[in-house]
């Protein structure tokens, strides 16, 4: 069958459209194709990236289902993932009962509520810490309330915050105890941050400062330490923490109510900081200045010694050296300034020829440099070529120094050698002594004696030769006594002598007559020294002149008796003219002419003086001997002596004498008899009228001293010789200044007597032609 072309060309239209159909169809199943095996290539990377990610999923559904990866079940020690959530409990696998009822309790509750859970669990019998986030799950991966849950291990995450808590808490520990010691610290602290204000302080901080609390002290910014040369506590830590670097200084401050010296420190912190201390020095720098004082009065002390001191440190380099030791070894003064080292310094002594002369020196000096490593000390004696002897000793000391001291002995020596001359001069000046002498020792025997002490006792001298001892000694002189009890007394001086340390004498007499004195003198080394002296012919003589003194003492007494009997023979018949003289001048016997009356009174004044002289005579007898009464009593001096010169205001006033009283209540009182004081200074005072010419002055001046009240009473008079001073104190007359006889009979001895009757002192200096001065002198 022959078909049209109009069928043909639907046909073909129709093959065409199916080719057409089927390219695009195979076009789109490639396509399909192609996106299924990118599909399938993106399922399987995120599995993989699942797989090995560090979280692993679980989808809980409604029903309790579970589906997750294996992964899982070997987190939980589990061979497979069960089908349902309360299945990971296994009894020695899975997870606990009480975990998972905590994850079912949290399933349920996010599927209620959406809202997500976290926890964490340990699988049983494992050290894992896992750590789950909950989510419901979104409608793509399930529907119907699923609820996705994450797994992560984070055991090692665990492990290392466990481990940073324990440091953490070790930390805080450790912090909490520095705290503690910062707080309890005696000194100071503090703490400043990056602007360098205060921000922590310690208690002793607090109380340095006079506040109450740290809060206080951080708040007010109050600083322990005072502006020194411009800059203050802050700007000194500002710049340690610019620096980098500890600043550590001396200042003084106010610690409480007291300037102390304090050593503080600014301790810079890196960025957190700066931290400081201060420390109280106050003590350590006196004990520091103590040290100082000491050392230089140690060396002054040292200069002042006759004997050399060096000091060497411990590098060997001299450290000190006396006035004596650089003497001694001629050192030169450049030494204070570079102090030479011990080698050098004998060097330098060798030099000055101030070492003895040996053979090696080298090996020498090395052998004295070994006195720095010895365990004791060394001593040496050196000769140097000057024949000055020296005493060396070396003392090694702990600290690896050496002290070095050099004595000259040179005079010592010769002194021991003049000593053994003096030793010798003294027993032949014993030998040649008039007098017995025998030295004791303290022990009792005896040492020394002369040649004459064996005689005096008339013992041999072999017996002195083995030292006898006292009681030895005594035993064979006692029958050579006329009282051999009287050995006692001879050994009692030597005991005095030798253990008493006192000199004590005494005297024996021997059965042959002689007379012997003994006396005991302690002697500087500790012995005594017995003096034995024949006084037989001064005995006998003494014993006539006190035979003599005794028979003048009677004579005295004689004549003291006898002028004070007559002085009361002469009182009678002078009171007898002078009352008949009496009479007839008022005229009992009649009207007297004119030269009748002149002769009464001249017989009236010459009776008055002559019972003046005899009284006088008396007195001075008993002062003589002591048997002046007294009657004592207060006596002002100014008052008393003023009336003493007023009541001899004619006396003065006949010869126009000018007299001077000098004196105020200052004198003061004494304790004296009135009347006996008042005849003894009167009696001066009549003779100083009586010495003055007319016109003439006497001075009467009263004064205190610390011994007493003084009077003094001088005149212009011509004044007296020493021979007439001493005939006018022994009451021979004098001429007065009118060429007459004087006045100075009794007088001034009979003033000597009253005042040293008084406990006082008379004294009278005159000068011929300068007048004359009585100072009286009363305690």
């Amino acid at each position: 069958m022959e078909m049209t072309p109009t069928a043909l060309a639907l046909l073909g239209l129709l093959l065409a459209a199916w080719t057409a159909g089927a390219v695009w169809f195979v076009v789109g199943s490639l396509r399909r194709t192609r996106a299924a095996r990118n599909a399938r290539n993106t399922v399987r990377r995120l599995s993989r990236m699942i797989e090995d990610s560090p979280a692993i999923p679980l989808l809980v559904k409604a029903d309790g289902k579970i589906e997750g990866p294996d992964r899982l079940a070997a987190w939980l020690g589990l061979d497979h993932l069960p089908g349902y959530l309360s299945e990971l409990d296994r009894n020695k696998a899975g997870l606990d009962e009480g975990d998972l009822e905590q994850l079912r309790d949290a399933v349920r509750r996010t599927q209620k509520t959406a809202a997500p859970f976290r926890m964490v669990v340990t699988p049983r019998g494992s050290e894992k810490s896992l750590a789950l986030r909950g989510q419901l799950a979104n409608a793509t991966i399930a529907s119907g309330g699923a609820v996705l849950v994450w797994w992560f291990d984070f055991s090692e995450s665990q492990g290392e915050l466990s481990r940073l808590r324990a440091e953490t808490a070790r930390a805080r520990n450790d912090f909490a105890a520095l705290v503690g010691l910062i707080e309890a610290a005696p000194m100071p602290m503090w703490f400043r941050g990056p602007d360098m204000e205060l921000r922590l302080v310690n208690s002793a901080y607090v109380d340095a400062v006079g506040a109450e609390t740290a809060a206080q002290v951080v708040e007010k910014q109050v600083e322990l330490v005072e502006v020194v040369d411009g800059l203050n506590a802050a700007q000194v830590a500002s710049q340690a923490l610019k620096k980098d670097m500890p600043i550590e200084r001396i200042v003084q401050a106010t610690v409480g109510s007291q300037r102390r010296t304090l050593r503080v420190s600014d301790l810079p912190l890196g960025s957190e900081g700066v931290g400081g201390y201060a420390i109280d020095i106050e003590e350590l720098e006196e004990q520091t200045r103590a040290f100082r004082a000491f050392r230089a009065a140690q060396r002054s002390m040292l200069d002042q010694l006759s004997v050399g001191v060096a000091q060497f440190d411990e590098d060997r380099r001299l450290n000190f050296a006396n006035q004596p030791f650089q003497r001694i070894f001629n050192l030169p003064n450049s030494t204070r300034v570079d102090p030479p080292r011990f080698e050098r310094f004998l060097d330098m002594a060798r030099d000055a020829s101030r070492l003895p002369e040996v053979r090696d020196f080298p090996e020498w000096r090395a052998e004295l440099a070994g006195w720095f490593q010895a365990n004791a000390p060394v001593e040496e004696s050196w000769t140097l070529p000057d024949s000055t002897h020296l005493r060396i000793v070396a003392q090694p000391m702990p600290d690896g120094g050496l002290v070095m001291v050099a004595e000259d002995r040179s005079e010592q020596l010769a002194l021991s050698a003049t000593r053994d001359t003096l030793l010798r001069t003294r027993t032949a000046t014993f030998d040649s002594l008039f007098e017995s002498l025998g030295v004791f020792a303290p022990d009792g025997h005896m040492q020394l004696w002369n040649r004459s002490f064996p005689a005096i006792w008339g013992l041999p001298e072999e017996f002195f030769d083995e030292h006898p001892h006292v009681d030895k000694l005594l035993d064979r002189i006692s029958n050579r006594l006329a009282r051999p009890g009287q050995r006692k007394a001879i050994g009692e001086v030597v005991r005095a002598a030798t253990l008493d340390r006192k000199e004590r004498s005494g005297r024996v007499v021997l059965s042959d007559g002689r007379t012997l004195e003994f006396a005991g003198v302690p002697l500087p080394d500790g012995n005594g020294l017995l003096t034995v002296m024949d006084v037989t012919d001064s005995t006998k003589a003494e014993e006539a002149l006190r035979e003599r003194a005794t028979a003048l003492e009677e004579a005295d007494a004689v004549k003291t008796r006898f002028l004070a009997n007559m002085s009361y023979e002469f009182r009678t018949p002078l009171t007898s003219i002078g009352g008949f003289a009496e009479l007839m001048q008022s005229g009992v016997a009649g009207e007297l002419s004119d030269q009748g009356k002149d002769y009464i009174s001249a017989i009236l004044a010459s009776v008055e003086r002559l019972s003046t002289q005899i009284e006088s005579v008396l007195d001075l007898t008993q002062s003589e001997a002591g048997l002046l009464p007294m009657a004592r009593e207060d006596v002002e001096l100014l008052s008393f002596t003023t009336h003493l010169v007023r009541t001899r205001e004619e006396a003065i006033e006949a010869k126009n004498l000018t007299l001077d009283l000098r004196g105020d209540k200052s004198a003061g009182n004494v304790s004296a008899d009135r009347r006996q004081l008042g005849r003894a200074i009167g009696n001066l005072l009549d003779n100083a009228i009586d010495a003055t010419p007319d016109g003439g002055r006497i001075l009467v001046a009263l004064g205190r001293r610390k011994s007493g009240a003084r009077i003094v009473i001088s005149d212009n008079g011509e004044g007296m010789k020493p021979s007439e001073l001493a005939r006018a104190l022994d009451g021979y007359r004098l001429e007065g200044s009118d060429g007459k006889d004087g006045k100075r009979g009794l007088g001034l001895p009979l003033a000597r007597q009253l005042i040293e009757a008084h406990g006082g002192r008379l004294e009278i200096q005159s000068e011929k032609g300068s007048g004359t001065t009585a100072t009286v002198m009363l305690p």
